[in-house]
């Protein structure tokens, strides 16, 4: 990749408080469920990658715990270097260098999300 991707090429935005797009920007579901409550044709978003999203099995055992969240980060980032997340990974990074990236989560505390943590990946994708 030869452009640099920076913060604020990449941001979480909480479907539920979506301010709305803007000119340019490449819109990303990134949870492995849909979110609740919202039909597919209320959700302005350009694709849906669950392959980004954390494993059932991870998302099961971190619950949202802020106290597990550094142990979940890891684990995360884990899985994100194996595939399929690390072609999920890379396409966002090219996306992101060329347009605003917005990381559409449902999320209720987006600061201790896997979104969150993506967001990081696709900023240094070598931080895995």
């Amino acid at each position: 990749m030869s452009t640099a991707v920076t913060q604020a090429h990449v941001e979480v935005v909480r479907v539920y408080e979506d301010p709305g797009r803007s000119p340019g920007e490449h819109r990303v579901l990134v949870d492995r469920l849909w979110p609740r409550g919202l039909t597919k044709t209320s959700v302005d978003f350009d694709e849906w990658e669950k392959d980004v999203a954390p494993s059932t099995e991870l998302r099961r055992w971190y619950g949202h715990d802020p106290g597990r969240f550094g142990e979940f980060a890891r684990r995360y980032r884990a899985e994100l270097a194996g595939e399929p997340g690390a072609s999920a990974v890379s396409k966002l990074a090219e996306l992101a260098a060329s347009r605003r990236l917005v990381l559409l989560t449902a999320t209720r505390d987006v600061g201790h999300s896997g979104a969150a943590v993506l967001q990081t990946v696709v900023i240094r994708p070598g931080a895995r």
